[in-house]
């Protein structure tokens, strides 16, 4: 449970340590900078920039010759901000899939006759996933014949990759 979350659901004042930070500045300090960072590579105007970079070198390239030093330079460069740019998607990535987790295992838990026990399957194994698809794949059957026998058609329900997967090991 989140430490700004009371037990009985209501929010409590963000005090000192509140914000998991695990501990380390430079986690809060990398959080930051990841936040900015994605926010600005994905402007327009960070695109037209890399955009103009490359007509640049383009341009430039009669001027050395096209020598090695000057493909070296555009390689260089790319390389080294495709490398970081790897842990910055990562990091968002995180922090994207935490905070849906978080949300969805908030309205799991907040829906009455829901199965608490959803809330923690981004921790199961595969195999624990495909037998828990199964049952929701089940109790989707069962509410399709409860809806024909009233004469609602419902379409069959996909296949699933996993169901095949599961089946061949």
């Amino acid at each position: 449970m989140p430490a700004t979350m009371k037990a009985n659901g209501q929010s409590a004042k963000p005090g000192k340590g509140s914000k998991p930070n695990n501990g380390n500045k430079a986690s809060g300090w990398f959080d930051k900078m990841a936040k900015a960072s994605a926010w600005l590579s994905g402007r327009p105007a960070t695109f037209l920039l890399s955009v103009a970079l490359i007509v640049v070198w383009l341009v430039t390239g009669p001027f050395f010759n096209f020598s090695d030093t000057w493909q070296l330079v555009i390689n260089t460069g790319t390389t080294i901000i495709t490398f970081l740019m790897v842990f910055l998607i990562q990091n968002t990535q995180n922090r994207d899939t935490a905070a849906i987790h978080l949300k969805l295992d908030e309205l799991i838990r907040a829906v009455e006759g829901a199965r608490n026990s959803a809330i923690l399957l981004e921790d199961a194994s595969e195999d624990e996933l495909v037998e828990t698809r199964n049952e929701y794949v089940e109790l989707a059957e069962e509410a399709k014949e409860k809806l024909n026998k009233h004469g609602i058609k419902v379409p069959p329900a996909p296949e699933c990759n996993e169901q095949a997967t599961a089946a061949g090991r």
